[in-house]
């Protein structure tokens, strides 16, 4: 057989296993293994175990776990309330300013925790019924929360960007650099049209019952700022040359801890642990995914299956642009079914080839992947933000979830339109910081 045709028939094998109900590590070593038994004989089986073990053998993995550690603390604590009530009481006179307030909770703590559905946990929980309350349409405020929570894998520090710099060997410092000015402009992106939806349905006048004094407006900034230090101080360290991006992240998991236990007096034992074993969870999931996609990857390369996909679409000669088309196509339906890790880890052996081949930036492009995958998390049959509003709010309706997200999805696809016309917004910042490639 073809090494086409039997790429064709391993995509069919792993649909037809990842959709029977196994986790996607495990269905990922049955394709592999059953590929290579079938098509390599019982030799390459004994390669699996070392390839599993090789490939978590790396320092920057350690990042991983300590940001989620970083993210976990973060999310335990009242700090996404106070994220959202201290900008409520700032933006509190300005029309539509409530829902602006929310995304830009979503965002500040999107980038605390790195996690969506924490971010659609604490921001909704407190943001979704108070916009209820002031008029606001149930799809703007739904919408806006489900939006606001898959910044977590754009904004530095992203647990997703450094998947992708492990998996394509390219710079975490870089990778979190090239985010930044893309995230922003989704941000205001999202609040454009929050704003805009909210002056068509005639509630852009909406204010607070009340307004709030300065002393007010500044006595709960000292409970949020420390956190965004945190963040602060981290991109500084990584940045400054002071510590590798490992490092960096153990000191910022533990400030996190110990600013939670102080700030928010999380002194019961159960709760740090509860922490730490969530944290660990989470953690071996994505390790789990990542030396299973490292197998599969193995098995694709043995088989000559990657080469050859490369090959075939480097042989196509079509405009690079219709090349990207094509791959922003492929990148989004896997979107809908598969979590971000997988897609990059499965996906990033077959594509790095093609856009070396095409002279596309490997950074700009990290940008772009992220946000296919931002768009998968708002919308069905996984989404993972609808079920966790849907849980929170459930007054509200799913449909009504879904019809209140798809305008934040155009908004996604308009900052990919941007993002190609202007590639310097994701490479101006990685070069100014840390020079040319």
């Amino acid at each position: 057989m073809d090494p086409l045709s039997l790429g064709l028939l391993v995509a069919l094998a792993t649909i037809v296993i990842l959709f029977s109900g196994v986790s996607v590590a495990v269905g990922l070593l049955i394709v592999a293994a059953a590929f290579l038994l079938i098509f390599d004989g019982t030799r390459s089986l004994e390669m699996i175990p070392e390839i599993f073990f090789a490939d978590l053998n790396s320092f920057a993995i350690l990042s991983i776990p300590m940001f989620i550690i970083m993210g976990a603390a973060v999310a335990s604590t009242r700090a996404g309330a106070d994220l959202f009530e201290a900008l409520e009481r700032w933006l509190t006179r300005v029309p539509g300013g409530l829902v602006v307030s929310n995304l830009g909770a979503c965002a500040l703590f999107a980038a605390m925790s790195g996690s969506s559905p924490a971010t659609c946990a604490a921001i909704g929980k407190m943001g979704i019924p108070e916009m209820q309350k002031r008029g606001y349409p149930d799809g703007v405020a739904a919408g806006s929360i489900a939006a606001g929570g898959t910044l977590g894998i754009l904004i530095p520090p992203s647990v997703t960007m450094i998947v992708y710099g492990i998996a394509t060997e390219t710079s975490i410092g870089r990778l979190f650099l090239a985010g930044i000015i893309p995230g922003f402009l989704l941000t205001g992106l999202f609040m454009a049209w929050a704003i805009y939806a909210t002056w068509r349905s005639g509630n852009a006048a909406v204010l607070s019952p009340r307004s709030y004094s300065m002393r007010e407006r500044f006595e709960i900034l000292p409970r949020i700022l420390p956190f965004l230090a945190v963040i602060a101080g981290v991109l500084y360290f990584m940045y400054g040359g002071i510590a590798t991006t490992s490092e960096t992240a153990a000191v910022g998991a533990v400030l996190c801890l110990v600013m939670a236990i102080i700030i928010y007096r999380l002194w019961n034992p159960r709760a740090i642990w509860g922490i730490l074993r969530d944290s660990t969870r989470e953690s071996v999931m994505i390790l789990f995914i990542m030396a299973a996609a490292g197998v599969f990857a193995y098995m694709m390369s043995s088989l000559f299956i990657t080469q050859s996909i490369a090959q075939w679409i480097a042989g196509l000669e079509v405009n690079r642009w219709v090349l990207m088309a094509l791959i922003n196509l492929f990148l989004l339906v896997a979107g809908f079914f598969l979590p971000p890790v997988a897609v990059i880890l499965m996906t990033a052996p077959i594509l790095m080839p093609i856009l070396e081949a095409a002279q596309f930036d490997p950074y700009w492009f990290a940008v772009i992947l992220t946000i296919n995958m931002e768009v998968g998390l708002i919308t069905p049959p996984v989404g993972l933000n609808l079920f966790v509003i849907n849980s929170i709010a459930p007054n509200i309706s799913l449909r009504a979830i879904l019809l209140g997200s798809a305008p934040f999805v155009g908004c996604m696809f308009a900052a990919i339109i941007i993002l190609c016309l202007f590639p310097g917004l994701a490479t101006w910042l990685p070069t100014l910081v840390m020079g040319p490639l």
